[in-house]
């Protein structure tokens, strides 16, 4: 009897070792760029309620992650931004409800417990591991699984934030494993459980909807390639075929209840801003037609539009950062090389060594393969295609499914031959201690192919490596060596603030904060987030204002995201952006003559500077000056031919329109 349990024990003690490696490292970290805003949703979900805060991802996550909350009665933004652009008053309010409620240390608290409420889900798919591998291989395979699963260091970076990613993983999983439950012997209950995780999965993140193909995908190869002894008749496809659509429609009614069967995304007397129709006007007119169709006839919550615009809309514009160069937008191929990147050594070689079991057929169990299989394939060929190239979280759903094939294909190449008990041992130990090596600082990991996550930021940028969670190791390495006077570029301002957490450095001009006065020279203390540095924010490094301090060498790093340079600093660059910040601004209040006096310092500061010369011509145009106006421009586009070829073919066509209208 003792033997029978333990398996179960072993699965216990494994997603100990996982809590504990989220909890050590979670309270080690400030707020990643997401989480405010994620957080201030989730609380506004119980307490207004009102979907406009964050409508990008579906209520789900950020509800579950706003429990904790509701009873520390928390104060939220007295005057919500109601005139702002909505992503911006979801940024800065987020910020408002997280340090507005004791600073620093009170933001540490509530952070706390809403990321170890988010911790619940990927435990609960460390559950879903062990349960679905044993069902499907046994319990040997289970175990391995959930080892694989436990130490995979995407999984651990990811797994207690306050975002969506993890959710989606656990509830896609949840989905594809109550339809292989469904599959095998169909029942009533089993289509309702099938129906609620695929609700789950819609609730929690846009991806959800992928399930659609992927179920679609499994039921044809389960009628293609009937069982053996369970042949395909008419009723059996009937049954499978309209138990799909059953669940779908309770999914379908799920989605509708997370959002309290309202359409609106606002309650009365708030708006949404822009308006849905003003949103939109960014896309493809079938696209932006099929979204307003689908407003028009309410057949999806108002919120949950938004967020498919916003998809879409992020999906054209966001820069790419990869192997050292930027792209304007997506690439293809950047899920791929990011998997490979970010993926342990040995997790590599075991999905290669799954695909060397399915293939030589030792791993004979045709259903479970394909079902373990054909989800993650079809998730990785969507991501290459979406265009939103922001990190390897997007793939987190691809772990538990390999997690669990490679689990499934250790066992049978075991069972063919017991010498294989060692390759699989020595792969899972490597594995395990390549990720622990890389404690606290999940986040940036790296395998040593590439150099590991002191080298991650050469390849990757973002949520691979520096999205902001470095601030209170930021603060202690500045004590530590009674540093005041210093210069600080980051990231997430101002989502979050730096200045928060007692860090006294002035700051520096991101792509999101502009008009600051910044000298030519800086003498001291410079710090740059790898993020910034590496300058894809910007689309493209010719616009990059730090890309002089690309070339120098850092006195330091802190935790592999925020460097540090001493010593004296050409900053012509930075400067001029200050500069272009407040003409621009002072421009948009029709004040022309002084913005025009602050373009003109940011072209004589940085002559070769695209944006300087940009807003200058815009100046000089508003002002009837066309003459000033094209030289202006025709500088500008001498620099844009000179930039990657992506990032030229965006500004280029943009520059000569000025042109031809002077």
């Amino acid at each position: 009897m003792l033997r029978k349990h333990y398996a179960s024990v072993g699965a216990a003690l494994l997603l100990l070792v996982l809590l504990a490696e989220l909890t050590l490292s979670i309270r080690q970290q400030s707020p990643s760029y997401d989480e405010s805003s994620h957080l201030f949703a989730g609380y506004t979900f119980w307490t207004k309620p009102d979907f406009g805060i964050n409508p990008e991802h579906p209520p789900l996550v950020k509800a579950l992650a706003a429990i904790p909350l509701l009873s520390m009665h928390l104060k939220p933004p007295p005057n919500p931004r109601l005139t702002t652009y909505f992503k911006g008053e979801e940024y800065l309010d987020g910020r408002d409800f997280l340090f507005g409620n004791g600073g620093a240390a009170g933001a540490g608290r509530i952070l706390f417990r809403a990321r170890l409420a988010a911790a619940s889900l990927s435990l609960l798919l460390g559950l879903l591991v062990f349960l679905a591998g044993r069902e499907m291989f046994g319990a040997a395979a289970a175990l391995f699984a959930l080892a694989l699963f436990v130490f995979e260091p995407n999984i651990v970076a990811h797994g207690a934030y306050v975002t969506t990613d993890m959710g989606i993983a656990c509830f896609l999983f949840a989905s594809v494993y109550a339809l292989y439950r469904y599959v095998k012997a169909p029942s009533w209950t089993r289509m309702i459980t099938l129906g609620l995780a695929v609700g789950l999965a819609l609730s929690s993140k846009h991806s959800g909807v992928l399930l659609l193909p992927i179920g679609a995908a499994l039921l044809l190869t389960e009628m293609l390639w009937p069982q053996p002894g369970v042949p395909l008749t008419r009723e059996r496809t009937t049954r499978l075929i309209a138990g799909f659509l059953l669940a779908a429609a309770i999914a379908f009614v799920m989605l509708w209840g997370f959002y309290g069967f309202h359409y609106p995304a606002r309650p009365d007397g708030l708006r949404m801003n822009p308006s849905l129709i003003e949103y939109v006007q960014g896309l493809s007119p079938a696209k932006s037609s099929l979204l307003l169709a689908l407003a028009r006839w309410h057949l999806l919550p108002e919120s949950y539009l938004y967020g498919l615009a916003g998809i879409l809309l992020d999906a054209s514009s966001t820069p790419t950062y990869l192997l050292g160069s930027i792209y304007a937008h997506g690439v293809w191929y950047y899920f791929p090389v990011a998997f490979l990147i970010k993926s342990t050594g040995a997790f590599l070689a075991l999905v290669l060594l799954a695909g060397f079991a399915v293939a030589a057929g030792k791993l004979r169990t045709r259903r479970e393969t394909l079902f373990l299989a054909i989800p993650p394939l079809l998730y990785l060929l969507s991501a290459t295609t979406t265009g939103l190239n922001i990190g390897v979280r997007h793939l987190l759903p691809m772990y538990p499914f390999l997690a669990v094939l490679i689990g499934g294909a250790v066992l049978a190449l075991v069972r063919s031959r017991r010498a294989w008990i060692w390759v699989a041992g020595v792969l899972l130990l490597w594995h395990a201690v390549s990720t622990t090596r890389s404690c606290p600082d999940y986040l940036a990991y790296s395998n040593e192919f590439w150099g590991g996550p002191a080298n991650t930021y050469k390849y990757l940028s973002d949520s691979n490596t520096d999205w902001a969670q470095q601030l209170m190791a930021v603060r202690s390495y500045l004590d530590e060596r009674d540093i005041k006077d210093c210069w600080f570029a980051y990231l997430a301002e101002p989502a979050v603030e730096f200045r928060a957490y007692g860090i006294p450095c002035k700051r520096l001009p991101t792509i999101n904060i502009g008009g600051l006065d910044v000298p030519a020279t800086i003498h001291g203390t410079v710090l740059i987030s790898a993020s910034t540095l590496s300058g894809f924010e910007f689309g493209s490094n010719v616009l990059n204002p730090y890309r002089v301090f690309q070339q120098l060498q850092p006195a330091d790093v802190i935790r592999h995201g925020v460097f540090v340079y001493d010593g004296t600093f050409d900053t012509h660059a930075v400067s001029a952006l200050g500069h272009v910040g407040r003409a621009n601004a002072l421009a948009a209040s029709n004040q022309l003559a002084p913005a025009l006096a602050e373009a003109q310092i940011a072209v004589q500061t940085d002559p070769d500077g695209l944006q300087a010369q940009l807003a200058l011509g815009d100046i000089q145009a508003a002002l009837g000056n066309l003459p000033d106006a094209r030289r202006a421009y025709q500088h500008a586009l001498a620099i844009a031919q000179a930039m990657e070829p992506g990032a030229a073919q965006e500004w280029v066509p943009q520059i000569q329109r000025k042109i031809a209208s002077t």
